[in-house]
């Protein structure tokens, strides 16, 4: 069966997440109605991420099999066409051999975290940063994420219902960086523990304020112990900005 490739740029505020659910609106739902939509069959798509509620993504890439050859700037139309009014639309559409898998041939994914950094609250971007009214040392903040760079125990930032097999990951790149009133902390792995992006953040956050040094950032990470982790950054920050494949 052909099997096709998408790139998927979406506002997560309305939907559940990724995954289907039984009583929300989920992006893959919305995917794959969409593709039932013009080719009629009813199909499921596998995901590189499994973003949460509220998650946006400007580079989620998904795959899906169709029983028929299909022109994939046709199906790129023709999604982007049954996708409205839903905040989902597809950049890119191309065919791919069935040997790629969307989430298993994926060699890094890269996450973007937006922090509003004043005292007044967005208007424009409310669903799509943290505002922090307090002000935060960036340069800090980015010190202490230099200090977890590599592979380790990640338990300390890791959801208590993560499913992952193991806590052990390697962060390839950690970084914090000021541009105006918004700090943008980026990081790629070849995977993630479910929020750890978000629990860093929120960890990360504390330093930022001071009330955390960059070595005690580092110990938290040392402790492997969920109780040492800061308060979550809130999902409306976070985009899914691109997955790799060789």
């Amino acid at each position: 069966m052909p099997r096709y490739k998408l790139t998927i740029e979406y506002d997560g505020t309305p939907f559940s997440g990724w995954q289907r659910q039984k009583d929300r609106m989920s992006v893959q739902q919305s995917l794959e109605e969409a593709i039932a939509g013009f080719s009629g069959e009813t199909i499921t798509t596998q995901a590189a991420g499994r973003t949460d509620a509220g998650v946006h993504a400007l580079g989620q890439v998904a795959h899906f099999d169709l029983s028929k050859q299909w022109d994939p700037f046709r199906i790129r139309e023709a999604l982007n066409y049954h996708l409205r009014p839903h905040p989902i639309v597809v950049v890119e559409s191309e065919a791919v051999p069935d040997t790629f898998e969307a989430r298993f041939s994926a060699t890094a994914r890269h996450y973007e975290y937006r922090i509003l950094n004043r005292r007044a609250p967005a208007a424009i971007e409310r669903n799509q940063v943290w505002h922090v009214p307090k002000l935060l040392d960036a340069k800090r903040m980015h010190e202490a994420a230099q200090l977890i760079l590599g592979h380790h125990d990640f338990t300390t930032f890791r959801s208590s219902e993560c499913q992952a097999n193991s806590p052990m990951r390697t962060l390839d790149a950690f970084e914090v960086s000021g541009d105006g009133e918004i700090i943008a902390i980026t990081a790629s792995a070849r995977s993630f523990l479910h929020h750890q992006v978000r629990s860093m953040v929120g960890s990360l956050k504390l330093v930022g304020e001071g009330k955390w040094s960059p070595a005690d950032f580092r110990a938290a990470l040392d402790a492997a112990d969920r109780t040492r982790c800061g308060a979550m950054a809130p999902a409306s920050g976070l985009f899914l900005t691109g997955v790799d494949y060789p």
